[in-house]
């Protein structure tokens, strides 16, 4: 049985400054909808094995799960941990309504601490904003304007602001000075809703850029909400900046640097960090785009894009009071990074200086492996064969995606159903005489293969490389929503997501807003904004 702790002294334990991780095991959307602790990492049952790892890599850390009270997903949560060698696991008793009860604050919503962060950022230091239809004004009327989206790419292609280059959060002071001759030319920020477009605007403005810079309000949601038309599929992005360019955005990087007390460190540092994780949490994380990264990067580096890394930390990181390197290769990035994670309260950010010339780099994007204590073998199917017993009748398939990628592509005919509930929701599933779980790369179905069992299947098998190799084969996929053995409530889904319900974006910006409203009732969470 895993230890227990009370909602009152887990508050205690989030304020005293000691390394910890707290996990809600429910799934993402019952999470998002159902509420959560403000510092809550969504962490649900049916991937905990494939997450746990990255964002807590140290066994000793200090961890509590809790899901909604009465599901039962805690208790199986703490005793999957502690067999993957976790060792100081407690389980908050009562769960979120616990928590409640006893008056505190639950959040909806998803990387909570980062979008509250975000509305701070603004009502602290006054982040200007200009109104969409005040920018298609002055776009109509031909003024010196440069528009940048810093969303990574592939959103930026799934809509964007015409005219509007691409250039995520951390790119931002990188390149964007190379592209404005003149001081006179102004500077618009945008994201899809608010927290990156306050973040990208804030972030020129901290480094002094001398132009004007303002937030596109509510984005390219706001943009749409006010009857304008959004382009598809462009991939304007603004280029590496000219050697003149990158030194006036590192002498611009080194003023934030002085001014936010940002530590470079070298490489005897980082191998005394190294040596010292069996104790004390290190995330090294490479804040370029993830191309430069699979490009070449330092061993034991991961990828996290910097403005993603602000935007989101919660996916990247569930450890509390961790230490945190970061890594570039021109000195801008790695810095206006690491200035705003000093702010959101990191204790220890460091920056590692020199960049990668002259050191050994690994290639590629390593992948997760599934944990030794899941090895038992199971039986693999190629997607040959798993067609020809499909056209014979004598399968059928279960896939544990996410219900987002279930949509996106499945193999024809295949159920949906959310893992943490097996085989419980298998009853609608007809009868075959094989039984084939599948998941994006087949891992997740790996570690569902055991859970199965009493559901009527006796010849259970897992797709050999998942949907991924399926698809590699040249076989179909279908979309939507064909066969739903469970609930879609697995994945919060963005406003623009299939399947959003109507008035999603209202909704969704109305949340941004009153989440500033909303910590300031939670009190003081560490947030520390140089205005």
């Amino acid at each position: 049985m895993a230890k227990t702790a009370t909602p009152a002294e887990v508050r205690t334990m989030l304020s005293d400054g000691a390394e910890m991780a707290l996990l809600d095991v429910r799934e993402e959307g019952v999470f998002s909808e159902d509420g959560h602790l403000f510092f809550a990492n969504s962490m649900p049952l049916s991937r905990l094995e494939l997450l746990i790892r990255e964002r807590v890599p140290r066994a000793g850390t200090r961890l509590v799960v809790y899901d909604g009270g009465r599901d039962g997903l805690a208790e199986r949560a703490a005793a999957r941990l502690t067999q993957m060698g976790y060792i100081d696991v407690a389980v908050m008793t009562g769960g979120a309504a616990a928590w409640h009860d006893a008056g505190f604050e639950l959040f909806t919503g998803v990387n909570v601490p980062s979008k509250a962060f975000g509305e701070h950022v603004e009502h602290e230091c006054g982040t200007p904003h200009i109104p969409a239809a005040e920018l298609k004004r002055r776009i109509d009327a031909g003024e010196d304007i440069l528009i940048v989206d810093s969303r990574p790419i592939g959103e930026f292609r799934n809509m964007s602001i015409p005219g509007a280059f691409d250039c995520p959060g951390a790119e931002l002071v990188y390149r964007v000075p190379d592209r404005v001759p003149s001081p006179d030319t102004l500077v618009v920020v945008n994201c899809a809703g608010r927290t990156r477009s306050i973040i990208g605007a804030q972030s020129l403005r901290n480094a002094r850029l001398p132009n004007k810079v303002v937030a596109l309000e509510n984005g390219t949601m706001g943009w749409e909400l006010a009857g304008l038309e959004l382009s598809r599929g462009r991939e304007d992005a603004l280029p590496v900046p000219s050697a003149e360019g990158l030194g006036r955005a590192r002498k611009l990087a080194d003023d934030v640097a002085d001014r936010y007390g940002i530590v470079r460190i070298d490489d005897a540092t980082l191998a005394k960090f190294i040596g010292e994780e069996a104790k004390r949490t290190l995330f090294l994380f490479d804040v370029r785009s993830p191309e430069e990264y699979a490009a070449g990067h330092l061993a034991g580096a991961r990828s996290a894009p910097g403005g993603q890394l602000v935007q989101a930390t919660d996916v990247y990181m569930a450890t509390r009071n961790a230490r945190v390197v970061l890594i570039d290769t021109d000195g801008v990035r790695a810095v206006m990074t690491g200035s705003w994670l000093v702010q959101m309260g990191c204790p220890e950010v460091f920056v590692f200086d020199g960049g990668l010339s002259g050191r050994p780099l690994e290639h590629g994007t390593p992948a997760v492996a599934i944990p030794e204590v899941d090895a038992a073998p199971a039986t693999m199917i190629a997607p040959a064969e798993l067609q020809r017993l499909l056209e014979e009748g004598a399968a059928v398939v279960v896939d544990v995606a996410p219900s987002l990628a279930y949509e996106a592509g499945h193999v024809p005919g295949a159920w949906f159903a959310v893992r943490a509930r097996l085989p419980g929701n298998l009853g609608a599933v007809p009868r075959r005489r094989t039984l084939v779980l599948t998941s994006p790369d087949g891992r997740a179905a790996r570690l569902a293969a055991s859970e199965v069992a009493g559901s009527g299947f006796t010849d259970v098998r897992v797709l050999e490389g998942g949907t991924a190799a399926w698809q590699s084969a040249g076989l179909p996929l279908t979309k939507d929503r064909e066969a739903m053995a469970d609930t879609p409530n697995d994945c919060w889904r963005r406003p623009y997501d299939p399947y959003a319900l109507p008035g999603a974006r209202e909704r969704y910006l109305s949340w941004e807003i009153e989440l500033v409203h909303q910590i300031e009732r939670e009190g003081d969470l560490g947030f520390r904004v140089a205005g």
